[in-house]
């Protein structure tokens, strides 16, 4: 990192994930290497030594404190509402920027000024691809996307159309919406459109900015250079219930506010949503309990 005005802005939101923040924050010195960058984390009241440890190693990254967990949405915009960069990057905590990123992630963007988004690919830990960059979903894409019916189809063409798998990912291309897993924002369309929509406590926030950059006119652009390693689900699975609750309700206020167009559209919605979380936590308990089972029987033996 290097003197001057703030290119970019990280900002990250934890929430009991120390040992990944950590990870990630190292990782950092070489992604942004040249580059005159600030990162920001709010951490959601994490019950962990998160910030301690944080304060401790990296003393030059700014850390606001939530007393209470405020969701990702929200907190977010506390990062966003103090940066000072050039572009503002949203970060996940599980995640690995390799050496270099940083600067070409701008190079992408800086040479394509009329993309208000720029969204890195994201590869899991094992290196195998992320299907990061989606089409708007669709409420068949909702019926068959880590559902039973997905399960006992899997290779229907709505899920499939939804998360681009007839693509190989592998060159820069327009899209609908990227994961905020790693989505680096210009701070024009930041100023022209705001910050999140608070009302996603967790999920569906990013579908909903990218929706409303291009009601602004503006692109959203994924590129595969930089690869971004994102482990997943390293606060969500703390609270799998919860996770799949709140998933849902953004769900249902995503498909409300951008595509219920009457009375009988928000009722339909509203019913299947609720029904597909229902579906989901009746198939985690059922799972939960037989490998309860699995190990008391095994303890016996």
């Amino acid at each position: 990192m290097t003197a001057g005005p703030v290119r970019i802005t990280l900002c990250i939101v934890s929430w009991n994930v120390r040992d990944d923040l950590l990870a990630c924050v190292a990782s950092l010195v070489d992604a942004a290497s040249g580059l005159q960058a600030e990162v920001i984390v709010v951490d959601n009241a994490s019950t962990d030594d998160t910030i301690e440890v944080l304060e401790d190693r990296f003393p030059r990254v700014h850390v606001i404190r939530n007393p209470s967990n405020r969701g990702f949405a929200a907190a977010t915009n506390q990062a966003m509402a103090e940066a000072s960069g050039e572009y503002l990057l949203l970060l996940n905590p599980d995640t690995i920027l390799p050496p270099g990123a940083l600067p070409e992630l701008l190079g992408v963007a800086d040479a394509n000024p009329e993309a208000g988004i720029v969204a890195p690919k994201l590869l899991n830990p094992d290196g195998s691809l992320q299907q990061s960059c989606r089409r708007f979903p669709t409420p068949a894409a909702a019926l068959f996307r880590h559902t039973l019916l997905g399960r006992l189809f899997p290779r229907n063409r709505w899920a499939a159309e939804y998360v681009m798998a007839e693509w190989g990912h592998d060159a820069v291309r327009e899209v609908d919406w990227a994961s905020g897993a790693c989505l680096l924002i210009r701070r024009d369309l930041y100023e022209a459109i705001g910050p999140l929509d608070e009302g996603f406590f967790w999920g569906s926030e990013d579908v909903d900015y990218c929706y409303r950059a291009h009601v602004a006119g503006r692109q959203v652009l994924y590129t595969p250079q930089p690869a971004v390693v994102h482990k997943i689900g390293a606060s969500t699975n703390q609270a799998p219930v919860r996770t799949i609750l709140n998933f849902h309700r953004s769900m249902a206020r995503l498909y409300r506010k951008h595509m219920a167009h009457s009375v009988l559209d928000f009722a339909v919605i509203t019913f299947g949503v609720a029904l597909r979380a229902g579906l989901l936590i009746a198939s985690w308990w059922l799972r939960d309990l037989c490998a309860r089972v699995l190990s008391l029987v095994r303890g016996r033996g």
